[in-house]
């Protein structure tokens, strides 16, 4: 059974592991083999956006939710990450830095109960390719919101610092499609 106290205490007992983030993955996998008792626990996804579980220096816990047909500019975390997806699908477009901006490097779609992990210097863009929410679990190897990091303007692949307004303008977008999709009265 799915508790959020007792998934951040494994975590954290994960970090003192010898490959923490093997061991992180292990846990992603376990949480998300059985969806209904995440959804249990955290609630039927109903709006996209990230609430935080948990937050430190040396760790981060987000359940993650992509809104229908949501797109997210390339990015990085600057530090390893495990993804798991307890409901919907989540398409990945992973990058190489090149001379002038990036290089598509190839893809990986994750469907419900699909586990990646993802290394420090991994760049990738975000697609729900869905009508509905995706929900998933992020876990991160340091503090994802004090990292500074950078993101990439998708026609032009220029780089730049990682911008939080953006971002949480992006998830205010899918809300508003959220919105335009349900059934009027």
């Amino acid at each position: 059974m799915f508790q959020k106290e007792r998934f951040v205490e494994e975590c954290r007992a994960a970090l003192k592991e010898g490959d923490a983030h093997a061991a992180i993955r292990e846990r992603v996998a376990q949480a998300v083999s059985d969806p209904a008792q995440i959804i249990n626990a955290l609630g039927e996804p109903k709006r996209a956006g990230v609430e935080t579980i948990y937050r430190s220096d040396d760790l981060t816990i987000l359940n993650l939710c992509w809104g229908p047909r949501m797109v997210f500019k390339p990015h990085d975390h600057r530090m390893w990450a495990v993804i798991g997806i307890y409901g919907g699908r989540e398409q990945n477009i992973f990058y190489r830095r090149a001379d002038k901006g990036l290089t598509r490097h190839g893809m990986k779609e994750l469907d419900t109960k699909d586990v990646v992990p993802l290394g420090k210097a991994i760049i990738h863009a975000v697609t729900n390719p869905l009508d509905r929410i995706t929900g998933a679990i992020h876990v991160y190897g340091g503090d994802f919101f004090a990292t500074p990091r950078s993101e990439w303007d998708p026609r032009t692949f220029e780089e730049r610092p990682y911008d939080v307004e953006h971002t949480l303008h992006a998830f205010e977008e899918a809300n508003e499609r959220l919105r335009g999709m349900a059934p009027q009265s």
